[in-house]
């Protein structure tokens, strides 16, 4: 830690902190500055309700020899994910390679600066089969139609019932639940696209003051505009879950049918293939190679294609979801 993080002065109030820890945070990613943002928040208010005849320059003063200054929390954050992100990447040869010896350093720092020689086409072609997030991805294209199905409806029949009962006492409440419970599944859905397609996404939510009465809590959920971001990706999420199972199942029955076709037709006796114009253009026994070949190329095809709708549906869900 350098001299000039120490000799700048502590922020006197919760916001002020905050927003030093922003800024110390800049150019991070966005879901871990959530994260670090929530926990200082929690971790402030709740010495300051603790410390009930302090204020929150005595509070800030008192806990920054525990939990650190801006910077410097700052700066764990950004090791600790790091150093997350690297536990987390697919093990490889120099992953799983004994410690080197001190005076090996330089030679393997060397070593590890010449750049990689770039794959053939071939190889990179093939090698999304050793991609763990391909299988992630396809599995969250055939789950994507449940849970869009959901999420559809639930935005739907919520925002419909509390808006109709906010004429009654009752519509503050049920009001309050569902945009909570919005919260409560944005972060579920962030876990499941975080282990199944590979993007950073939130583990906490925006946080929220507790000790604010219910119309002031309402009036800040429906100032933020990432509620309304994330009922607009549930929303989507009934058309693209239907799109997602419709190509993800399509193409990898046609696929894995090119591929068994010659197979069945040998085991079972029966002229199973693709037929087109009353023609079994996968049955003749010249075309059996060719078959399964296509089928193969097809199989990778669809596992790429999954692969890169996991990639575009990650980012877009980091937009909407994440409070940037």
């Amino acid at each position: 830690m350098n001299n000039d993080i120490h000799a700048r002065p502590l922020p006197t109030t919760i916001p002020e902190y905050l927003e030093q820890l922003r800024a110390a945070l800049a150019g991070a990613d966005p879901a871990m500055i959530q994260d670090a943002l929530y926990d200082a928040e929690e971790y402030l208010r709740s010495e300051l309700a603790e410390q009930a005849g302090k204020s929150e320059a005595e509070v800030i003063a008192g806990v920054a020899g525990s939990y650190g200054a801006p910077e410097e929390v700052a700066e764990i954050y950004r090791e600790t994910e790091v150093t997350v992100n690297r536990a987390l990447r697919a093990p490889g040869p120099a992953a799983r390679s004994a410690p080197v010896a001190p005076a090996l350093a330089a030679t393997a720092a060397a070593a590890a600066a010449v750049p990689a020689r770039p794959r053939s086409w071939l190889a990179r072609f093939f090698g999304v089969v050793l991609d763990p997030h391909t299988y992630g991805a396809l599995f969250y294209m055939l789950l994507s139609l449940a849970t869009g199905i959901f999420f559809f409806s639930w935005v739907v029949t919520g925002l419909s019932l509390s808006m109709s009962l906010l004429i009654l006492i009752i519509g503050i409440p049920v009001l309050l639940l569902f945009l909570g419970s919005v919260r409560v599944l944005s972060l579920v859905e962030g876990r499941i696209i975080e282990t199944m397609l590979g993007v950073r996404m939130p583990r906490r939510p925006a946080y929220t003051d507790r000790s604010q009465g219910w119309t002031v809590r309402i009036g800040t959920m429906f100032t933020d505009g990432r509620t309304w971001l994330t009922m607009l990706y549930f929303l989507l999420m009934l058309p693209l879950g239907v799109a997602y199972f419709s190509i993800a199942t399509t193409l990898l029955s046609l696929s894995l049918a090119l591929v068994f076709a010659p197979l069945a037709e040998l085991l079972f006796d029966q002229p199973v293939g693709i037929w087109i114009d009353g023609v079994n253009v996968a049955g003749a026994l010249w075309l059996w190679p060719l078959t399964v070949l296509v089928g193969v190329l097809l199989l990778f095809a669809t596992l790429h294609l999954a692969r890169g709708i996991g990639k575009v549906h990650g980012a877009m869900a980091k937009h909407l979801l994440v409070r940037l």
